[in-house]
């Protein structure tokens, strides 16, 4: 079936698509086919002009508006474009890995400053206990160095103890709960070229710095486990500090001393107590060998960079900072 339709000038026909809105108008005359099918539909417009002349609604001649050409097609997915054009890649030193290292660095922080105050652990909570244990899982499963006995130039050097859990270093942490007696340091020394480890002790107190420490061999066993054994203890001579700085005061079974007169008495002394620490500071330290079947250990490197270390053995947990970092500031 069709229908056929003319119009005669003057005539104006408005077609209106989604983009465009303009009026056709032309002294020519149009006509209008509609035809149909079982299979289609057909409209058209003809007009006895080959270039028919386009208007828009205020009577200005204008050209149709092109179509938006896309700059994708319809088969390529757009890349994954930075702000300068260029592709973003994935791998090491791009910006993923940046992204990956500020947050290690978060975490780090997180766990430094979760357990700040709490003695390396001996006066922890159990809430700040179990958030640190939370940090440290996260930072063993993010650890960027699978094989930490073979990158000495990461495992190497002095750490820093700053918080150990279900440790046999408890009780001696619990010295620091003594008072006038406070755990200035507890640090741990590894040399990979001589396979050797040193654990040291530093407490102070008003009158002196006591040191002293163990020294280890160890085998590896692993890229990431080392079974260690302590060959002997080394006790250095006590410091004598130059002057007696005793606190104002101290507390002992709940009860708070006044310390102030105690100082007072023992100012005529300063000259004799710099004296006997120019005489002690010169002493070689004392070394003892150490006996027994509990000098054997292992120790789980679980995770390690170039400032941070965590550790597990037989004797618990351990998280350790290199000295010099500034997660100790």
């Amino acid at each position: 079936m069709s229908l056929h339709l003319a119009l005669h000038p003057p005539s104006s026909l408005t077609l209106l698509n989604p983009s465009h809105r303009f009026r056709c108008f032309s002294p020519k005359p149009h006509s209008l086919s509609f035809s149909s099918s079982p299979r289609r539909a057909a409209f058209s417009i003809r007009s006895s002009s080959d270039n028919p002349a386009y208007v828009d609604e205020w009577g200005d001649k204008s050209e149709p508006e092109p179509e938006p050409v896309s700059r994708f097609s319809a088969a390529d997915p757009p890349k994954d474009d930075d702000e300068w054009g260029g592709g973003a890649e994935l791998g090491n030193g791009t910006p993923a890995a940046a992204d990956g290292d500020g947050k290690l660095w978060e975490l780090k922080r997180a766990l430094v400053d979760t357990v700040y105050g709490s003695d390396s652990g001996f006066r922890a909570s159990a809430e700040v206990r179990a958030e640190a244990l939370e940090l440290v899982t996260q930072l063993e499963a993010a650890n960027p160095t699978p094989a930490p006995t073979e990158s000495p130039d990461l495992l190497d050097g002095d750490w820093i103890l700053v918080y150990t859990a279900y440790s046999e270093l408890l009780p001696l942490l619990a010295a620091g709960s003594i008072p006038l007696l406070k755990v200035e340091e507890i640090s741990q020394s590894i040399d990979s070229s001589s396979l050797t480890i040193e654990n040291s002790t530093t407490l102070s107190s008003p009158v002196s710095t006591i040191s002293f420490s163990a020294i280890a061999s160890f085998e590896v066993r692993s890229p990431s486990r080392i079974q260690v054994e302590f060959k002997e203890g080394k006790f250095k001579p006590p410091e004598i500090k130059s002057s007696i700085d005793l606190p104002e005061s101290v507390n002992i079974f709940g009860q708070n001393i006044n310390l102030s007169p105690v100082q007072q008495s023992l100012n005529p002394l300063q000259n004799a107590i710099e004296g006997i620490a120019r005489t002690v500071s010169g002493q070689p330290p004392l070394s003892v060998r150490i006996p027994g079947e509990r000098t054997k250990s292992w120790l789980m490197i679980t995770y390690l960079d170039e400032d941070f270390r965590i550790s597990r053995g037989d004797g618990g947990l351990f998280v350790l900072v290199k000295k010099g970092s500034s997660l100790l500031d």
